[in-house]
């Protein structure tokens, strides 16, 4: 309620719609940026304008209206109970199988030791960083803020991809890492956020077997979701009941996977990355497979523009205290020789099985973007002393990575092919 005005979830979702629309157009039609980063960017401006109207209007609320509507909006539920398992799929469901089989030994590493690698690199890094500042996060609160901002965000990595001249075999691995690395950090954060908390002791080998457990669970129940789905629909010839199926495969897979305790994300990106591919070669028409894919390129732009103009919305919630911010920006560093040494000694590790090119560690490296899933898992934090430095360090790493990343990657990525060739 704002104002006295109730605002229902519909009421929410027409709001977020017509914004997303408006600043859409604005976009294409003067600014030309690409989609993701146009609305974070956007979306970010008129969160500052908030702000600052405030402060220049004595008495002015409006940023309390406008966080209060974020709030009952729920970023984190939305996004992880809701958006993510559409995302995932859709995004999956475009990706190259037999490009990335070829890659599949680099997506395997870099989606499991590169995340732990990542996550111990970030969090002793932190520790370090907030104790020098005077600011000092425990170290195991400090490898949950490396566990959450660890994941590179697949929505924004495709997003790029698409615009870039890298060869097919790179761009479906880095994409293959982005969707499941996507679901191993999910599974390393709740580990890592139940010792901290102290709900649950840490070792070894708990967090492995409820690793194994929620991950490899996840890979079998996305498997056999999929395998039933491409049954079904090759067994008939009807686009919009195919179409069906496949929203009951998100919708009721994911729902499944929540209940039984395995990774949703995970199950998401493997019955997307199976449907997407035998699926379209042997089960359906050709007219079937139009429909499909055109239905969830819609949805995927749709969540999309939703997903990043809520990103740049969230910024009027980050705490303003000076010291908070200036532990963020110097974050940004850190994340990023993270992202190098995770990616670089994994490269290394499986150059006798599969060499990438030269161009892998350029585009792994400065493509690792990270997005909505860092920022989801950082509103989840529980009311925690460090949670204000945490979720304000991810706002700012986030923005950094969506609009310097993502906004500069192409002439990055040509740059480098220049010198290199």
């Amino acid at each position: 309620m704002i104002h006295g005005v109730s605002i229902t979830p519909f009421d929410a979702a027409a709001i977020l719609i017509v914004l997303a629309a408006t600043l859409g157009f604005i976009n294409v039609r003067f600014l030309h940026l690409p989609q993701s980063i146009g609305l974070t960017v956007m979306g970010a401006i008129a969160s500052l304008l908030v702000v600052g109207i405030d402060r220049l209007l004595p008495g002015g609320n409006l940023s309390h209206d406008v966080a209060r509507f974020l709030d009952g909006i729920d970023f984190h539920r939305t996004l992880m109970d809701g958006m993510l398992s559409f995302l995932l799929f859709a995004g999956a469901l475009h990706v190259d199988w037999r490009e990335m089989h070829r890659g599949r030994w680099a997506v395997i590493v870099l989606s499991t030791a590169g995340v732990s690698l990542s996550t111990i690199v970030i969090g002793w890094g932190f520790h370090l960083l907030t104790s020098v500042m005077g600011h000092a996060v425990p170290l195991l609160w400090s490898l949950v803020f490396g566990a959450l901002i660890s994941p590179t965000d697949p929505v924004a990595v495709l997003d790029i991809l698409k615009r870039t001249d890298v060869t097919p075999t790179l761009e479906a691995t880095v994409a293959g890492e982005s969707l499941f690395n996507d679901g191993v950090g999910v599974v390393v954060f709740a580990i890592l956020l139940a010792a901290a908390a102290g709900s649950e002791a840490f070792s070894l080998a708990n967090a492995s077997v409820l690793f194994l457990r929620e991950a490899g669970g996840g890979v079998v129940l996305g498997l056999v979701i999929g395998w039933v789905a491409v049954q079904a629909m090759s067994r008939i010839d009807e686009y919009k009941v195919e179409v069906m199926i496949s929203l009951a495969v998100v919708m009721g897979g994911y729902a499944l996977a929540n209940k039984i305790g395995v990774s949703g994300p995970v199950a998401m990106a493997i019955a997307g990355l199976l449907i997407g591919n035998h699926g379209v070669a042997h089960a359906m028409s050709a007219t079937t497979r139009d429909y499909l894919l055109k239905f969830w390129s819609v949805i995927d732009d749709l969540l999309n523009a939703l997903l990043f103009l809520l990103i740049g919305l969230e910024v009027v919630t980050i705490p303003s205290e000076v010291l908070l911010i200036v532990i963020g920006v110097a974050a940004i560093p850190l994340v990023l020789m993270a992202r190098a040494v995770s990616v670089l000694i994994p490269l290394v590790a499986v150059k006798p099985l599969l060499s990438l090119g030269r161009m892998a560690p350029v585009t792994l490296i400065w493509g690792g973007m990270r997005g909505g899933i860092s920022v989801a898992l950082a509103l989840s934090l529980p009311h925690a002393p460090v949670r204000d430095l945490e979720l304000t360090a991810t706002y700012i790493v986030v923005l950094f990575s969506v609009i310097v990343q993502g906004g500069s990657i192409e002439r990055v990525l040509a740059t480098a092919s220049r010198r290199i060739s």
